[in-house]
């Protein structure tokens, strides 16, 4: 235990003669995650469109104005020929083109099908099927409005059978693309700190050759590793702390759930992670080549397949076996389950074990290549 702390402190005492490397090590995550926070985001609002009236009529008008009275669509421009539609949308001055026809108003008190037309740039795929889905439910509901006012000017019983869907949405009612995207963002970038801190450790150790006094004195590989990784694990829970707090200031993203799983799912977490970035300083022998390996295997994964922007179900099956050996993966569900659904342990056990296997095998191939240095 004696070493164990002579290790730990002579960690810290490394760490607190860098200043800079402690501040990145706290503020940058807070900064990235500030960043990250406002500039990811998937929802698609403010999608400017066109508009050519060939009827011209009150109907026509009242159902175009329907259309724009609300966040996702809004109405850039009125053209007058069909032809101007082409070079808008090349120049992506606009995202839709929607085209009422003549006798929009005729046909629809006729009750006959009328076909708006709605020419969509799909150049961005998800906010061209986005704006196809926001105006399909849209205009069905604005035709059924202006329907029901001209049968009732006529002074017809209206008789449209209509399906309301009142939706009651849970965990996120308003539907805040952050409150989702918060959590997997706070398991990347924890992971891509403690990786990259701890990846540096041993490997500055050879690279000053004090390694060669390590190897000399009575110290065993196993408490050479605890005392690396215990100052670390007191700094990224201080950083977890910061984001969490700035993640409620700035987003409102609160905790939901219990206070205590969320602080087991962290150590789990920083177990594993500042494992593999151990496990990164004791097979490399420059700080460089450590520093490009901890980023590679911690930060892509981290992003692409943890779940964090991606669904891992829609992932082909070779692909989500691989994600069975990203950290953040797991870390990222819990954190979701956690803070925004209140999940039990029962529901999030299947996370915490992976975290804890990963973490295992990370630290003993980390212990076995250490016990060959020591």
């Amino acid at each position: 235990m004696r070493r164990f702390f002579a290790i730990f402190k002579k960690e810290f005492r490394q760490i607190a003669r860098d200043p800079l490397s402690l501040g990145l090590l706290i503020f940058v995550p807070a900064l990235l995650l500030i960043l990250y926070g406002h500039a990811l985001s998937f929802d698609v609002k403010h999608i400017r469109v066109a508009v050519l009236d060939y009827d011209r009529t009150e109907q026509s008008r009242e159902f175009l104005d329907s259309l724009f009275q609300n966040p996702y669509f809004d109405r850039a421009k009125t053209i007058q020929r069909i032809e101007e539609a082409d070079e808008l949308l090349a120049r992506t001055e606009v995202r839709v083109v929607l085209v009422v026809p003549r006798h929009f108003a005729r046909d629809l008190a006729r009750g006959e099908t009328v076909a708006v037309q709605a020419l969509v740039d799909g150049a961005d795929a998800n906010t061209a099927s986005t704006a196809i889905g926001y105006l399909e439910a849209l205009a069905m509901r604005a035709t059924q409005e202006v329907r029901l006012e001209v049968m009732k000017r006529k002074g017809l019983k209206p008789r449209l059978s209509i399906v309301n869907v009142e939706p009651r949405i849970w965990f996120n009612p308003e539907l805040e693309s952050a409150h989702f995207l918060v959590p997997g963002l706070i398991g990347m970038l924890l992971m891509l700190s403690a990786v990259v801190a701890t990846s540096l450790s041993i490997v500055r150790e050879k690279e000053q050759q004090t390694i060669e006094q390590i190897m000399v004195s009575p110290i065993h590989a196993e408490e050479l590793i605890a005392g690396k990784i215990a100052p670390y694990i007191i700094i990224c829970l201080v950083t977890m702390v910061l984001i969490l707090v700035l993640g409620y200031w700035l987003f409102g993203v609160a905790i939901k759930g219990s206070f205590i799983l969320l602080g087991v799912a962290t150590v789990l977490f920083l177990f594993a992670a500042l494992g593999m970035g151990v496990l990164i300083s004791s097979v490399t022998d420059s700080q460089q080549l450590a520093f490009q390996i901890a980023v590679i295997a911690s930060l892509l994964p981290a992003i692409i397949l943890s779940g964090l922007i991606f669904p891992i179900k829609n992932m082909p099956l070779p692909i989500q076996w691989l994600t069975l050996l990203v950290v953040p993966r797991y870390f990222v569900a819990a954190l979701r389950g956690i803070i925004l659904k209140n999940a039990p342990f029962s529901a999030l056990w299947p996370e915490f074990l992976g975290m804890l296997v990963l973490g295992v095998l990370f630290n003993i191939l980390a212990l076995f290549n250490t016990r060959k240095e020591v």
